[in-house]
């Protein structure tokens, strides 16, 4: 499992093709760039809350909607269960990508990275149930720390690791769609009010006509822009959280080709959502959901009271222990294997990355404890320090790997032939190892002539005999 070979790594998670790795590349690009902004978003929610001024709290808690349709929400509720709509919308259209053209069609394939999540995510709750039981403090925060936010954790790795090969970050996408998938289940089961089954039916009516007429062919952003408004409105009464509504909205797409396609309607639709949801959802959810007091004191509480403590140490150390051990339990006593290209390390560095668990958390954290503003407001602290101290521990592993990392990704990046696509992914084609041949027989003939004419020159200069 710590070689490589250029000709393709076998196992789970192994190189991407030349089109996955396009398609990769691309969102990671727009997920880190997101993550830049939600860092930034998050640093100034910081700031502005702690000026002292009150302006923070008034713009957050600013009412307004129409309350005939009961969306009469305060500022920060648009942007938890408005904005993160589209969040988990475009995470919604991921899953169905995986499902069907991606690490997890395959359930041989998919079985890795589904144990390393569920894993990931029961760890941390562990953590948080004995250190609360322990404590004596509240178990209705065991959700908190077990969800990864990838936009946050990709823009770490860009900071961090500019040359990390594809496998590891397909690898860290793989397990945060699936992370993202049982996050979804647990905001839908564990969080969802008396319902309103009227509104609910319309919801599910809604959902219908989203279907049909996507099955039928019909586009036009003015048709499904207004319909799912209307399916998030009724979800949102309904009980269940209205996010949900993205998800199954994104699901629904269809993330296949058909003949004479370049893309798939869910790929386009994605290709086209996703910067709305990297670049302006994620980060004003951050903007109204970051801010909290910050003081010496509030730090010191983090640590001696059992709610925080348990988010802090699930984020660190349930995240890490938990991915990484279900992954080497799958590998050990299953078929399943991981790509040549990733050595334990390597997976041991990407658990403690997905100890990141900012938005997702931020969210969950509210719901949790949405009678007690005060203790939300802490846990929204520890989900902070929890995933700072999951950054520095990741940055260290990651560091300490990098040479590594950099012989891979130049491996990937190779175009001897000039052609513009990857060496690595030629091997198996005889035109390339003739574009070669003919390369190199040109630069051969080109030195020679440059030797002979050195020597040429030369010659007049050498002593007779010489």
């Amino acid at each position: 499992m710590t070689g490589s070979t250029p000709t393709g790594p076998s196992g789970a998670f192994s190189r991407p093709s030349l089109r996955e790795r396009t398609r990769l590349a691309d969102a990671l690009r727009t997920e880190t760039v997101g993550g830049m902004l939600l860092l930034a978003a998050a640093v100034a929610a910081l700031i502005w809350a702690n000026t002292g001024s009150g302006s923070y709290a008034a713009v957050r808690d600013f009412h307004f909607g129409p309350a005939a349709l009961g969306l009469d929400l305060s500022v920060g509720h648009w942007a938890a269960d408005g904005l993160l709509a589209v969040f988990f919308f475009v995470a919604g259209v991921e899953l169905k990508r995986e499902l069907v053209a991606g690490e997890l069609r395959d359930p041989r394939r998919a079985l890795l990275p589904v144990v390393a999540a569920v894993c990931g995510m029961i760890a941390p709750a562990l953590v948080y149930v004995v250190v609360n039981v322990a404590g004596g403090g509240a178990l209705t925060g065991w959700a908190v720390p077990t969800a990864t936010d990838i936009a946050f954790a990709l823009a770490v790795l860009a900071v961090i690791g500019t040359s990390l090969p594809s496998a590891l970050r397909a690898f860290l996408l793989t397990l945060a769609v699936v992370d993202d998938l049982f996050a979804i289940l647990i905001i839908a089961v564990f969080f969802t009010s008396d319902l309103n089954f009227l509104a609910l039916g319309g919801a599910v009516a809604g959902l219908a006509l989203f279907w049909l007429l996507l099955r039928t062919g019909v586009r036009g952003w003015y048709v499904y822009v207004p319909l799912a408004f209307t399916i998030w409105a009724l979800m949102y009464n309904s009980g269940i959280h209205a996010t949900i509504a993205g998800v199954a909205m994104g699901l629904m797409l269809r993330c296949t080709t058909r003949e004479g396609e370049d893309h798939s309607p869910g790929e386009h639709v994605e290709h086209l959502v996703r910067p709305v949801s990297a670049g302006l959802a994620v980060p004003l959810f951050a903007l109204f959901a970051a801010g909290v007091s910050v003081s010496g004191e509030a730090l010191a509480d983090i640590f001696t009271r059992p709610e925080t403590l348990g988010v802090v140490l699930g984020l660190v150390v349930g995240k890490a222990l938990g991915i990484f051990g279900g992954t080497w339990l799958t590998a050990r006593f299953t078929r399943a294997s991981l790509s040549d290209d990733l050595a334990w390390p390597d997976i041991f560095a990407v658990a403690a990355l997905a100890g990141i668990g900012f938005t997702v958390s931020l969210l969950i954290g509210e719901l949790a404890f949405s009678d007690d503003p005060v203790l939300a407001d802490e846990i929204k602290a520890s989900v902070l320090v929890g995933s700072l101290a999951a950054t520095l521990l990741a940055t260290v592993l990651l560091r300490m790997r990098n040479a590594k990392y950099r012989k891979l990704w130049e491996a990937e990046e190779r175009d001897e032939d000039g052609n513009a696509i990857p060496d690595i992914d030629e091997q198996d084609d005889p035109a390339h190892h003739r574009r070669l041949a003919d390369r190199y027989a040109r630069l051969a003939a080109e030195h020679r002539a440059r030797a002979e004419a050195l020597e040429a020159d030369d010659t007049p200069n050498r002593a007779p005999g010489t």
